[in-house]
């Protein structure tokens, strides 16, 4: 028996990796849903339709059906990658430019409806792990396991520090905390299917968790689910 598992959480509180970890230990299909809008975000920098931060609605309307996203395993790096229009955009998408955009392009409803239409496809076989901050409630709310993944914005902001210092990006640690934040806020204000925990989903503080430990703990309690 294969089920679905849903991740939701804030930003850099470690639930892309637990989700890549647990779909690996279990076999299943892992679907980064965060690189899907931030795909998205991609596609209309690149076409010029964000200016000077300024997101205009009906332009990227209309720029949806120009837009598709997919993923392929990539077997040297274990994992699968993402693809914009046949392109890999793994690292363009992980950019600090698109950090601060795709907030404000996951609020909108329309774009919103397109993906979560693709991912609720996806999940149709089930076997699937799924991140991202409307899953538990929005896309898979039928999953049988959903967890809610947070840590201190302190922890949260170191963590992301060294990651873009990690990739040569020079962005001090207040401005990381400050971009963390603002995410944070748009993301549990936003009108369309804001960041919130579902009632069912079980809350994962990995503040003093290694991702070793959270990766266990939530395999754990996924093994449980498939025994009963």
């Amino acid at each position: 028996m294969k089920i679905n598992i849903a991740i939701d959480g804030y930003s850099s509180c470690g639930k892309s990796t637990l989700a890549k970890l647990l779909s690996q230990k279990l076999a299943y299909n892992y679907i980064d849903t965060g690189a899907m809008y931030r795909s998205v975000t991609l596609y209309l920098v690149n076409e010029g339709l964000i200016k000077d931060g300024k997101i205009f609605k009906e332009t990227v309307i209309n720029a949806l059906d120009k837009i598709d996203v997919t993923f392929q395993f990539n077997s040297s790096k274990n994992q699968s990658d993402t693809y914009l229009n046949g392109v890999n955009v793994e690292d363009e998408i992980r950019s600090p430019e698109i950090s601060s955009l795709v907030s404000g392009i996951s609020q909108l409803r329309e774009v919103r409806q397109k993906l979560i239409s693709l991912q609720q496809k996806m999940g149709e076989g089930k076997g699937i792990v799924m991140d991202g901050r409307d899953i538990g409630t929005a896309v898979l709310p039928n999953a049988e396991v959903k967890f809610f993944v947070t840590a201190d914005l302190d922890v949260r902001s170191q963590r992301r520090y060294d990651e873009l210092k990690s990739k040569g990006y020079e962005y001090s640690f207040d401005k990381v905390k400050e971009n963390l934040l603002e995410r944070d806020h748009n993301d549990t204000h936003r009108e369309e299917n804001p960041l919130v925990q579902a009632e069912d989903a079980i809350l994962m503080d990995n503040t003093d968790l290694t991702i070793e430990e959270l990766v266990a703990k939530s395999y754990e309690i996924v093994q449980a689910k498939l025994t009963k």
